[in-house]
């Protein structure tokens, strides 16, 4: 595809789907221009670097995030909604949370969440500064919550680089990290339930731990 027919839209979109597959590792401007017909030139005329197309990639997944109309619901109903459609979009797009530690993802989309994250927290009752804090705490348990599954497609790929069967040699590796549990006694009580798994939980911890934090601002608000 000729660099004037192609669009940054068009090369957004496809990055996204190769991040998809392929994690933060595997974008490389050959392999877009692979997906778009055209040359990696072309791809650069329109980005200018891959920094800048993970950050313009990383914003437009924000856009996916719906937001609650304040006037129609309570702000823990609000705040509920919100934690979980970032939460879900994140788990999409595994390759954003690690984004996070490699170029600045800020644009429109990610801004329309922040101001609505906070809007959320000022009509629950918070002002200024703790209008922040309790937006970046639910924000950071958010994150911290999706890192577990970026973490465990990330390794899955880094080992199989090179033609290697990826979850063999993870298998191989959580089974000497069970040898290692086993030694503990909660550990090994454990070794056959979903926690055991890499960077695994059990069921519905997330809404748990969720409902556990909104309860703890809704106590600040008295």
């Amino acid at each position: 595809m000729p660099r004037d027919t192609l669009n940054r839209d068009q090369i957004v979109k496809a990055a996204i789907d190769l991040l998809d597959a392929e994690g933060l590792d595997g974008l490389n401007m050959r392999a877009l221009g692979k997906r778009l017909d055209s040359a990696a030139t072309a791809v650069y005329w329109h980005v200018g670097s891959k920094e800048n197309l993970i950050a313009l990639a990383g914003d437009q997944a924000w856009h996916e995030v719906a937001l609650t109309d304040l006037a129609d619901v309570d702000w823990r109903t609000a705040a509920t909604r919100l934690a979980t459609e970032v939460y879900a979009m994140l788990t999409r797009h595994p390759w954003l949370v690690q984004a996070f530690g490699t170029v600045v993802v800020f644009g429109p989309g990610k801004a329309r969440v922040d101001d609505h994250g906070l809007a959320v927290f000022e009509a629950a009752g918070f002002t200024g500064y703790r209008a922040d804090q309790a937006s970046a705490a639910v924000f950071t348990y958010v994150l911290g919550n999706a890192l577990g599954q970026a973490a465990a497609g990330s390794i899955t790929r880094r080992l199989g680089r090179d033609g290697a069967d990826g979850e063999a040699l993870l298998r191989e590796g959580m089974a000497r990290a069970e040898a290692v549990a086993a030694q503990y006694p909660r550990l090994r009580a454990r070794l056959d339930t979903a926690a055991a798994s890499y960077a695994g939980a059990p069921e519905d911890t997330f809404d748990i731990g969720l409902r556990a934090l909104l309860d703890g601002l809704a106590a600040q608000l008295g």
